[in-house]
């Protein structure tokens, strides 16, 4: 256990690292001391935090001399150089980018599902999980608890909140543009993202899905402990601000039941079941939005895949899909459980 800890975050200005740090106040985390770490540019700036202005520093190598728990939400170039210098000035590093996510000996943690893992940390790295893996799995954890998961089939529905300020400021500068209109401007994205969906996120890979669909793979069998479980998935951004949903068809050992199925949800920390079609009662984005749980909703059989649900999950992206997480990760930590 960390008790107390001292306490960095690097990316503190980008829109997960503002985010990490909402958690930290909102949550009550027992702090010796915080340090905001961003590039040059922003280094200056203050930022409130618990009544105090706090002044962002530089990131440099020797940021990491006085730190227990180090925040990375800077990107992926950004913590292959400064997390293992961070790990090895004594700090557990917490990382939001891909990274370290496959490395063996780097685990990867969705607190609600596989929390010990959090426990053996043999390089001081542990990674989060990505947006879309955390909030699909949230709903299919307890599913496969119950019934064994064997197969997933998603479709996600990515907010620009996944690529951070720029996507935001791009969809918001589009939906002006076009309302005025006036001519539309990319950047952020290959193709206008405003009133449109865009079904690429991340790069293609040779096998025709893109990074991003194969995250879904590789770090849901991680997580789970699903070495054969199979997954197949396809990403669109859409133009939403934050929030992402997700469509799953997933298949398991054992035969199931809709109304066993709601039941699984109920206690379970971090997700709550919002089902009632009769009455128009479904997750949307704006409903989870800000807040923590992911939201599961349009529970029904599967009807051409045997002892197979369909379901629709949304979650705050910039929230438990990314700063919240990391945040409960440093939480066990501290707490020891």
């Amino acid at each position: 256990m960390i008790k107390n800890p001292r306490v960095a975050i690097v990316g503190a200005t980008g829109a997960v690292g503002v985010e990490i740090l909402s958690c930290l106040e909102s949550r009550n985390f027992p702090l010796a001391s915080l340090k905001l770490l961003a590039s040059r540019r922003s280094a200056g700036k203050q930022v409130a935090f618990r009544g105090e202005m706090l002044t962002v520093e530089e990131l440099t190598k020797d940021s990491f001399q006085d730190v227990d728990i180090a925040l990375f939400s800077a990107g992926g170039s950004i913590s292959l150089e400064y997390g293992p210098i961070a790990a090895a000035a004594g700090a557990v590093v917490v990382d939001n980018s891909s990274a370290f996510r496959q490395d063996a000996d780097v685990p990867l943690v969705v607190p609600e599902i596989n929390g010990d893992a959090a426990f053996n940390h043999p390089r001081n790295i542990i990674a989060n999980p990505n947006c879309t893996t955390i909030i699909t799995l949230m709903a299919l954890y307890p599913l496969h608890l119950k019934f064994g998961l064997k197969m997933v089939v998603a479709s996600s529905y990515q907010a620009v909140s996944g690529s951070g300020q720029h996507g935001i400021a791009e969809l918001e500068s589009q939906v002006r543009a076009i309302v005025n209109g006036h001519p539309v401007e990319m950047s952020t994205y290959p193709r206008q993202i405003a009133f449109n969906v865009l079904p690429q996120i991340d790069k293609f890979t040779d096998t025709g899905y893109t990074k991003e669909e194969l995250k879904m793979l590789n770090e849901g069998r991680k997580i789970m402990g699903l070495p054969e479980l199979k997954v197949t998935c396809t990403c669109v951004r859409v133009p939403v601000y934050r929030s992402h949903s997700i469509s799953c068809v997933a298949q398991f050992e054992k035969p199931v039941d809709v109304e066993a199925a709601k039941a699984c949800f109920a206690g379970m920390p971090g997700v709550k079941l919002m089902d009632d079609p009769a009455a128009n009662v479904w997750p949307t984005p704006l409903d989870s939005t800000n807040g923590d749980d992911c939201l599961v909703g349009r529970i029904r059989k599967d009807l051409a895949i045997d002892n197979a649900l369909n379901l629709w999950v949304v979650g705050d992206q910039v929230r438990k899909g990314a700063a919240l997480n990391a945040v409960q990760i440093a939480e066990l930590l501290v707490n020891g459980k």
